[in-house]
C-alpha cells in the first residue's frame, strides 16, 4: 500500500502541471480561439476533403517566396472537424491537445536526460508561459511544430545516448512531418546531420540511415506525391528563395542582430512576456530598461551558469553527482541542447525578413529547459542556492499565471463571423447573390465557410471572357465592411467591381463591422 502512495506522490507534481495546461489550453476555447481568413481557408478545404471527397495533396501557402507547405495539416485537422460536426472549434480543440501532449514530452525528456527536477520545472514554467498557451488555442499549422520538434528532440537523443539505432526510422517520419508543416523544419535537417556525424559515423548504422529515409519518404508522402506530378515545383521554388532569393544570405550585421534579436527573444517573450515589438516601443523608457536588462541578465547569466557548471563538473570534478551511465545520458543531452540552438541560430541569421514569434516552434523548448537546469544545479549547492533556485522558479511562475492570455474580455472571433454571415444569408431574400469583403488584410474565407456549409455559397463573379453575357452577376451584392473607411461604391475590389454601377439598397450594422446590400443601378427619370 504503501508504495502506491508512494507512486501516486511521485507522479502528482506532473499530473498536477497538465491538468493546469489542459486547463489553459481549452478553457472557453471557442470565446479566444482566431477565426480568420486562413483558419476559415483551412476548415473550408478541409470540409470539401470529407463531404465532397477532393483530397488535396497541397498544403496551406508559406508566407513568405510563394510556394507551398505539405497538407499534412489539414490530415491531422479532417477526424477533428468531423467530430465537431464541422465546427471550426473541433481542429481548435485537436492544437490544444497537441499543446497538452507536448507538456508531458517536456517534462518526460527533461526527467530522461536531466533528472526529475529539470523535467519538472521546464514543463511547469512551459504550461503557464501565455505566449505558448497563446498559440495553444487555435488551428494553425505552425502552432503543432512544438510537439514535433520535441519528439524530434527525444529521439536523436535516444539513438545515440539509449543505442536505440532502429528508431532512426521515426526520425525520419517526424522530419517528413515537420517539413509538410513549417519551412524553419529545414534548421532541423542540419541538426540531425550535424549529430549523426558526431555519433553516428559506424559503417553499421547505414542500414538504419536508409530505414530513415524510408521514414522521411513516409512521412513526406502525401506532398512528395505533388511535387512528383507537377514537376517538383514547390522544391524548386524553395531552392530558389534559400540560395537565390533576397531574402535571405549572409550580410555580418544582420546575421549577429538577428542571432542577438532571437536568442533575447526566447527568453524575454517566452519566460518573461515581453510584449510584441509595437507594444513594446510605446511603453515608458523605464519600463523598456527594466524588460530589457532583466531578460539579458537572465538569459545570459542562466546559459553561462549551466555551462559553467557542466564544464568544471564534467572536466574538472572528474564526475557528475550520479553514475556513469546517467552521466553520459545527460552529457550527451546537454550537446544536443546546445547544437540545437547553435544552429537554429545561425539559421535564423541569414534570414532578412521578419521574423515571427511562431517560427521558434522547432525551439519553444530551450528556454524552459535552460531555466530547469539553472534550478537542478542550484538545487544540490546547499540550502542557500536552493533558495535561490526556488525564488527565481517562484518568481516566474508568479509572473506568468498573472499574464494568461484569456485574463481579458473574450473578442468571440468565431461567433461574430458566424453572425455576421447569417445575417447576410437572411438579407438575400432566399434569392443567388454575389458577396464581397472589404478589409484591410483579411480574406474572405471564414464567412464564405458557413455560406457553403449552411448550402447557400454566393456565385463568384467570373471576367467577360469566361462570362460574356454575365450570368455570374446576381441582382444583389452584400457587402462585409471590415475596414473602417470603407467606400463600397466605386471600389476597386473585383468581386464590387465586376459587379457593375451599382447603389445602395440597405447598409447596417452587425457586432464590429458594417454591412451593405447593392442592387444594379437604376437610371431614374430626371424630367419634372
Amino acid at each position: 500500500m504503501k508504495k502506491i502512495y508512494s507512486k501516486i506522490l511521485s507522479w502528482l507534481p506532473i499530473f498536477t502541471i497538465l491538468a493546469i495546461g489542459a486547463y489553459l489550453r481549452l478553457y472557453k476555447i471557442s470565446l479566444y480561439m482566431t477565426f480568420l481568413g486562413d483558419e476559415g481557408r483551412d476548415v473550408l478545404i478541409v470540409k470539401r476533403m470529407i463531404v465532397d471527397g477532393k483530397w488535396t495533396l497541397l498544403g496551406p501557402t508559406a508566407s513568405v517566396g510563394g510556394f507551398f507547405m505539405g497538407p499534412i495539416y489539414y490530415y491531422f485537422m479532417a477526424p477533428f472537424l468531423w467530430l465537431w460536426n464541422f465546427s471550426p472549434v473541433g481542429p481548435a480543440v485537436m492544437v490544444a491537445l497537441f499543446g497538452i501532449a507536448t507538456i508531458g514530452l517536456v517534462y518526460g525528456v527533461g526527467k530522461r536526460m536531466f533528472g526529475t527536477e529539470t523535467g519538472l520545472v521546464a514543463s511547469g514554467l512551459y504550461a503557464l508561459s501565455p505566449l505558448v498557451i497563446s498559440y495553444s488555442r487555435s488551428s494553425w499549422n505552425p502552432n503543432i511544430v512544438p510537439f514535433f520538434g520535441i519528439l524530434l528532440f527525444f529521439f536523436l537523443w535516444d539513438v545515440v545516448a539509449s543505442n536505440h539505432w532502429r528508431r532512426v526510422f521515426w526520425i525520419g517520419i517526424i522530419l517528413g512531418i515537420g517539413l509538410q508543416l513549417h519551412y524553419t523544419f529545414l534548421a532541423l535537417f542540419v541538426v540531425a546531420a550535424i549529430w549523426f556525424l558526431l555519433y553516428g559515423r559506424n559503417r553499421s548504422h547505414i542500414k538504419h540511415y536508409s530505414a530513415g529515409m524510408t521514414g522521411f519518404l513516409i512521412g513526406f508522402f502525401p506532398f512528395l506525391a505533388f511535387e512528383v506530378r507537377h514537376g517538383f515545383m514547390n522544391m524548386r521554388s524553395i531552392m530558389l528563395f534559400v540560395f537565390e532569393g533576397k531574402d535571405t544570405g549572409f550580410s555580418l550585421s544582420h546575421f549577429f542582430t538577428n542571432i542577438g534579436d532571437v536568442y533575447f527573444r526566447l527568453f524575454g517573450r517566452f519566460l518573461l512576456r515581453i510584449p510584441e515589438k509595437g507594444a513594446f516601443g510605446n511603453l515608458p523608457n523605464i519600463d523598456k530598461t527594466l524588460f530589457i536588462s532583466t531578460t539579458w541578465i537572465l538569459g545570459l547569466s542562466a546559459i553561462c551558469i549551466v555551462i559553467g557548471f557542466y564544464v568544471w563538473k564534467r572536466y574538472w570534478n572528474d564526475t557528475f553527482s550520479f553514475d556513469a551511465k546517467r552521466a553520459a545520458r545527460f552529457s550527451f543531452g546537454f550537446t544536443l541542447l546546445f547544437l540545437w540552438l547553435v544552429v537554429i541560430l545561425v539559421f535564423f541569421g541569414f534570414y532578412k525578413k521578419s521574423i515571427y514569434d511562431y517560427y521558434f516552434g522547432i525551439m519553444y523548448f530551450f528556454p524552459f529547459y535552460i531555466i530547469g537546469l539553472l534550478y537542478n544545479m542550484l538545487y544540490f549547492q546547499g540550502r542557500m542556492w536552493r533558495g535561490v533556485g526556488y525564488g527565481i522558479v517562484t518568481g516566474l511562475v508568479l509572473y506568468n499565471w498573472l499574464g494568461m492570455p484569456f485574463r481579458f474580455e473574450p473578442n468571440n472571433q468565431l461567433g461574430q463571423v458566424e453572425r455576421i454571415a447569417e445575417d447576410v444569408i437572411n438579407n438575400t431574400d432566399g434569392k443567388p447573390f454575389n458577396f464581397a469583403l472589404i478589409s484591410g488584410g483579411n480574406s474572405d474565407h471564414a464567412y464564405r465557410y458557413f455560406f457553403e456549409l449552411w448550402g447557400r455559397s454566393p456565385i463568384t463573379i467570373e471576367n467577360a471572357v469566361l462570362d460574356p453575357v454575365r450570368q455570374t452577376v446576381t441582382d444583389q451584392l452584400l457587402i462585409v465592411c471590415e475596414d473602417i473607411s470603407c467606400q463600397p461604391l466605386g471600389n476597386s475590389l473585383w468581386e464590387v467591381a465586376g459587379f457593375g454601377r451599382a447603389e445602395i439598397e440597405k447598409e447596417w450594422y452587425v457586432s464590429v463591422v458594417k454591412l451593405y446590400k447593392l442592387i444594379p443601378y437604376q437610371e431614374r427619370d430626371q424630367t419634372l
